[in-house]
C-alpha cells in the first residue's frame, strides 16, 4: 500500500472570496470538503497547482507571513 497524500493544510483558513480559494493552501471549498475522499492521482493533481494559485494571489508559498488577512 502507497502512503496517502498528507493535507496542504497550514492551519490558516481565510477564503479568498473573488477567487474562492484558501489563502493558507489555495485549495477551493471543494477541494477542501471533498481532500479525504479524492485518489492520491487526484490529490497529487491538485498538489501540483497549489503554488500557482497562491502565487496568482500575491501570497509567498513559502512564506506564511506572505498572507495578508483582510
Amino acid at each position: 500500500m502507497t502512503p496517502q497524500i498528507e493535507s496542504p493544510c497550514k492551519l490558516i483558513c481565510d477564503l479568498d472570496l473573488e477567487r474562492g480559494l484558501c489563502k493558507g493552501c489555495g485549495r477551493s471549498r471543494e477541494e477542501i470538503a471533498r481532500w479525504t475522499r479524492y485518489s492520491d492521482v487526484q490529490r497529487q493533481f491538485i498538489m501540483t497547482e497549489l503554488s500557482a494559485r497562491l502565487k496568482d494571489m500575491g501570497i509567498d508559498p513559502e512564506s506564511p507571513d506572505s498572507i495578508d488577512a483582510d
